[in-house]
């Protein structure tokens, strides 16, 4: 049986990369930021812990909640988007400290706590960022904090692979997906995602450390 931890996993995505996760016969221990949010997790037969990667001290707690663990598989899926603001518009210091915060900060925080637990098992680490925060073959600049916040959590994890030899680390597009984030109108649904990212994850070798991949296998470029 493997061990998984999912980062966010009350809704969306994480949600259902949990539940299918469950229904495969691993053994699940995923988060989330409130009281309901942790119920439905053990509801679904999870482990849930507490944990809000927006709160530097939330994070910081999370090493002793997962001491003595070897992590096979972990997904890093918490993030939030921006108002959508383009370049001609700066964004507010509230919004950038809150997306910045979460999107990047939390994940380089929890990188340094789970990432060795990984290691220990010679595991697999993947993180949710979008073809948003492309740098290479970006087309536009809509949302462009949250591009810029992606991008910076494609170098955060680009660069903590070499920290870790043994773990493959991967980023990957989730597609455009049918979840709060993505609108009613995304063409993706989230199982559909979590299934393709469930399989690309458990296919990749020490070759596709540090890719940048879709749900669906093929590898995005331009970084």
């Amino acid at each position: 049986m493997a061990t998984l931890l999912i980062i966010g996993a009350s809704r969306g995505i994480g949600w259902e990369l949990a539940r299918q996760s469950v229904a495969a016969g691993d053994r699940v221990i995923a988060t989330a930021r409130d009281a309901a949010g942790l119920a439905a997790l053990r509801d679904l037969g999870c482990q849930a812990l507490q944990l809000d990667v927006a709160d530097a001290a939330s994070v910081s707690g999370l090493a002793w909640q997962l001491d003595g663990e070897k992590i096979d598989t972990a997904w890093h899926v918490a993030g939030v988007m921006c108002n959508r603001a383009d370049a001609t518009q700066p964004p507010t210091q509230a919004d950038f400290d809150r997306v910045m915060h979460t999107n990047v900060l939390g994940a380089m925080q929890v990188i340094t706590q789970v990432a060795p637990l990984v290691q220990a098992a010679g595991g697999r680490f993947a993180f949710l960022s979008s073809a948003m925060g492309q740098i290479g073959t970006v087309s536009g600049s809509g949302a462009w904090l949250y591009r810029v916040s992606k991008a910076a959590l494609n170098m955060a994890v680009a660069a903590a692979r070499h920290s870790y030899p043994g773990v493959i680390f991967t980023v990957f597009h989730p597609g455009w997906v049918r979840t709060d984030m993505g609108g009613a109108g995304a063409p993706v649904t989230p199982e559909q995602s979590a299934a393709g990212l469930r399989a690309t994850l458990a296919a990749a070798t020490a070759a596709d450390n540090g890719a940048f991949m879709q749900f669906d296998g093929s590898r995005l470029n331009g970084w």
